[in-house]
């Protein structure tokens, strides 16, 4: 019961790119690369800020009535 060799990982390789074709796989990694990338990315930018601070938001349910006026020249 050993583990796979190199031959069997060849074989399994071999297999997969018969079955999805190559473009598929191209395709595929191009998009498991670019979401690596923008992980790497965010983690950077998180780093780099500060946690948003906690705050109590309080409702304010007064209002105010304004009525505009037209400005007209004298």
């Amino acid at each position: 019961m050993g583990g796979f060799s190199i031959w069997h990982w060849l074989i399994v390789l071999v297999i997969v790119a018969l079955v999805f074709g190559t473009k598929k796989l191209r395709n595929i990694g191009e998009d498991l690369g670019g979401a690596v990338k923008g992980f790497k990315k965010g983690m950077n930018e998180a780093k780099g800020e500060e946690p948003p601070a906690v705050t109590a938001q309080v409702e304010d349910t007064s209002t105010i009535d304004v009525q505009a006026k037209e400005k007209t020249d004298a």
